[in-house]
């Protein structure tokens, strides 16, 4: 009953908290009631579809809805294909899971309400979708994003924090968005599920194992990932190695704590900074210890990383009829 009732409290102060982020940015809940009352339930449907056939895809919409909003805002333009005008797009740096499904979500979409629904919300609802299939908790997502005109590769870089990152340039990196410690913390939760490369990982095993790392867990990756010079970089390595490798969980804390994590960002969470002190070690031990509290936590970040310089209303944006080139070039 204990428990119950703390789930209660903190679903209350999740939708309070998920209220203001939706006001500041203009977005609103329920945004196709009207226009197209079944938009959420069809992108619900399908992601779920995808994700009982692959796993897998859980992390992949989570990572896309990420990588999307921390490169000029959550405005769809990491799924653009390159045009003669353009050659170099966002999707052309990083090879990210997804595009291809998202394009199935949207002809789902456009098949019960044509021009109505944008990719950016599309991208917003799967990876809300994504967290209920693959977290077992759900939360609303307030939505009237509008798509993009533009994609630029070099942008890529200058958005996406690097694995390689350690924490002062983390906190930097998320403050540039509006996002705080305890955001980078829990959004940092998602790296408890899904799929990465061996060319991220093997920094921190050759030519010695990183000092934070556990030895037992350096030894395993070791098997998987070989040195740089024998290739083998593309080779796929789970984000999480200990338990469920699909299952998105408070589980990459107890990770972090015991050095069985994959980068170098994940890491420098257990480090100090002259501003924040332990501030970050602290959360978490935190989120270890308390999973419906990190859940609830991880809700309101993602709403909130989903309003980081979002187009809405009279904003320079449109809904595109496809999501992969601008209704000019469709």
């Amino acid at each position: 009953m204990a428990t119950a009732s703390k789930a209660l409290v903190l679903m209350a102060f999740m939708a309070a908290a998920l209220c203001s982020v939706s006001m500041a940015t203009g977005l609103q809940h329920g945004y196709y009631y009207s226009s197209c009352p079944k938009a959420e339930d069809t992108v619900r449907n399908v992601v779920q579809g995808m994700i009982n056939n692959d796993p897998t895809m859980g992390a992949a919409f989570v990572r896309l809805f990420f990588h999307d909003c921390f490169v000029r805002g959550c405005d769809a333009s990491i799924l653009l294909d390159p045009t003669p005008s353009n050659q170099q797009t966002e999707k052309t740096t990083i090879p990210l899971r997804g595009y291809e499904a998202v394009n199935k979500i949207k002809a789902a979409v456009e098949a019960v309400c044509p021009e109505v629904v944008s990719c950016a919300d599309i991208l917003a609802f799967a990876a809300r979708d994504s967290v209920a299939a693959s977290g077992d908790f759900t939360f609303h997502m307030p939505s009237g994003r509008l798509d993009g005109f533009q994609s630029i590769a070099d942008e890529v870089f200058q958005g996406i924090p690097s694995p390689a990152f350690h924490l002062q340039e983390l906190l930097d990196n998320f403050a540039a968005k509006g996002l705080t410690a305890e955001d980078l913390v829990v959004l940092s939760g998602a790296h408890s599920f899904g799929l990465t490369h061996c060319n991220f990982v093997t920094p921190r095993l050759y030519p010695t194992v990183d000092t934070t790392m556990n030895a037992t867990f350096a030894a395993a990756l070791k098997k998987v990932c070989p040195p740089p010079r024998n290739g083998g970089g593309f080779i796929s390595v789970s984000n999480n190695r200990v338990t469920d490798p699909n299952k998105l969980s408070n589980q990459f804390y107890h990770n972090v704590a015991s050095g069985q994590v994959l980068f170098t960002s994940d890491q420098t969470l257990m480090d100090q900074t002259p501003t924040t002190g332990n501030k970050t070690a602290v959360m978490v031990a935190d989120n270890a210890a308390n999973p419906i509290a990190w859940m609830v936590r991880f809700a309101a970040a993602l709403v909130k990383m989903g309003g980081i310089e979002v187009l809405t209303g009279t904003d320079p944006g449109q809904v595109r009829k496809v999501c992969f080139a601008t209704n000019s070039a469709s």
